[in-house]
């Protein structure tokens, strides 16, 4: 039923990194790589849960600490009926993806401790099969670190409207933004500028009240 829970972008309020901080901490170890590529990265879910050990590419300094890393993302994970996976290979959502540096570390934690083994070894398999996780599965961790958040209203995709509106705050372009989110066309990543745009004006009223303030106290 999550997988169904999706409204527009537009509809819905992203997390706070206060609130992505909770939720890490409340998820179990194992699931905590998942929100940091949900929130920074932007996957779907069924591209999240399909990726493979040679999809992440995190490269080293000299000093041996990780420095940049690219997540390349060119199938996704459908569940036709609830015991079947099928994976596709979408060619309008293929991309390469880079990777905020502060969340590489974590990743190669998540690697050397969870991912499968071999090139092919699924990043997030499921604990018990050790096939492709399902929704229901991540629901059962999820619903309580959510709430602990206070976001019990944050559903998993919403993480990936929070990464979009992140990296238009950032100043990406509208290009950018589709390359990172696997959009064809402009529509819904216009919307994550717009959301961009919103802040900037959030931060012009702040800088109003500051002068406001400061001009009040001499």
């Amino acid at each position: 039923a999550a997988a169904r829970q999706l409204g527009p972008p537009g509809s819905i309020r992203p997390a706070t990194l206060a609130e992505l901080a909770t939720i890490m901490d409340e998820m179990p170890p194992r699931y905590a790589a998942m929100v940091l590529l949900a929130a920074w990265c932007a996957p779907r879910f069924g591209e999240l849960t399909e990726l493979r050990r040679r999809d992440l590419t995190i490269n080293r300094g000299p000093d041996g600490e990780p420095v940049d890393g690219t997540l390349t993302i060119t199938r996704a994970v459908v569940w036709p009926d609830p015991d079947t996976p099928v994976v596709k290979i979408p060619k309008s959502l293929s991309r390469d993806v880079a990777i905020p540096p502060h969340i590489l570390g974590p990743l190669l934690t998540h690697l050397d401790t969870y991912a499968a083994p071999g090139p092919d070894g699924l990043l997030f398999p499921a604990v018990e099969s050790g096939g492709h996780m399902k929704h229901g599965a991540l629901y059962k961790v999820y619903r309580r670190a959510r709430k602990a958040a206070g976001r019990p209203d944050l559903r998993w995709h919403d993480l990936r409207h929070t990464g979009a509106t992140l990296a238009a705050q950032a100043g990406a372009t509208l290009a950018e933004l589709m390359n990172r989110l696997g959009h064809s066309t402009v529509t819904a990543a216009l919307i994550y500028q717009h959301a961009a745009a919103g802040r900037d004006a959030e931060i012009a009223r702040r800088l109003s009240n500051i002068a406001t303030n400061s001009l009040a106290s001499t």
